[in-house]
């Protein structure tokens, strides 16, 4: 099993910059690709991007030059910096962990992040 832990979330306004982190403990963080996904209210959850095991990363293009994910094996944590940061980013955002299959299987509880106008 692996435990995820979100943190870093807050209330920013339009245009500023936040990072979150995401601490995972348990089997080996290096082994799995990680995902960062969100979920606004009244909405289904959006997939954001994932960083591989070499470090690879992908994004969706609503994110795409604004966020970046970066991970610190050494510290068993992925990262998601997101700058110019827009209202419409306002979500609860989660980490998952990606297995070989694909399917994400370990999720966090979430951090709020909302962006005022």
């Amino acid at each position: 099993q692996v435990q995820l832990v979100e943190s870093g979330g807050g209330l920013v306004q339009t245009g500023d910059s936040l990072r979150l982190s995401c601490a995972a403990s348990g089997r080996t963080f290096s082994n799995y690709a990680m995902g960062w996904f969100r979920q606004a209210p009244g909405k289904e959850r959006e997939f954001i991007g994932r960083i591989l095991r070499a470090g690879n990363t992908n994004y969706a293009d609503s994110v795409k030059g604004r966020f970046t994910i970066s991970r610190d094996n050494a510290k068993s944590t992925v990262y998601l910096q997101m700058s110019s940061l827009k209202p419409e980013d306002t979500a609860v955002y989660y980490c998952a962990t990606q297995s070989i299959s694909g399917n994400y299987v370990h999720w966090g509880q979430g951090t709020q992040v909302t962006v005022s106008a």
